[in-house]
């Protein structure tokens, strides 16, 4: 009895690292063109986040409705400025997965450090494997209730 608890606790134990730590399957598409018209306003774009696959050639189709505002791409080092009125494109492959911040890299008022976006390239790993631990939790909390509490 004592050794299988051990060996049930040691199999769950490496069920959670390799829920952790073992890489993620992907299943994308094949790369494709995706055009992104995003309206920048004080202090927001619109919309607020881009979802593409990893190799999507990507535009983003920056429009100022009031002020010039510009659009830069953290760990892409990218950047475009759209006039009062006007649009301006910005074009690249996506070829960094993650999430990455998109911010406004024009002084456009005063609450222009707030005026961020997000670009997200590829699935979200982090909740699939939030969601894998968490029902491994729970597993756990059953096994050791079961073993606190056998039934007779």
């Amino acid at each position: 009895m004592r050794r299988t608890r051990w060996m049930i606790w040691l199999l769950l134990g490496l069920v959670g690292l390799a829920v952790g730590f073992v890489p993620l399957p992907n299943f994308y598409p094949q790369p494709t063109e995706r055009v992104f018209r995003v309206h920048a306003s004080q202090f927001a774009f619109s919309p607020g986040e881009i979802n593409v696959n990893p190799g999507d050639r990507v535009t983003i189709e920056l429009v100022s409705t009031d002020v010039v505002h510009g659009l830069f791409i953290d760990g892409y080092g990218l950047s475009v400025e759209a006039d009062p009125g006007q649009s301006a494109r910005l074009e690249f492959t996506a070829d960094r997965s993650g999430s990455f911040r998109m911010r406004c890299n024009v002084s456009c008022g005063a609450m222009h450090p707030f005026m961020i976006g997000k670009l997200v390239v590829g699935q979200n790993q982090l909740l699939w494997r939030g969601i894998g631990l968490a029902g491994l939790a729970l597993l756990s909390v059953l096994v050791g209730f079961v073993y606190r509490h056998p039934s007779q």
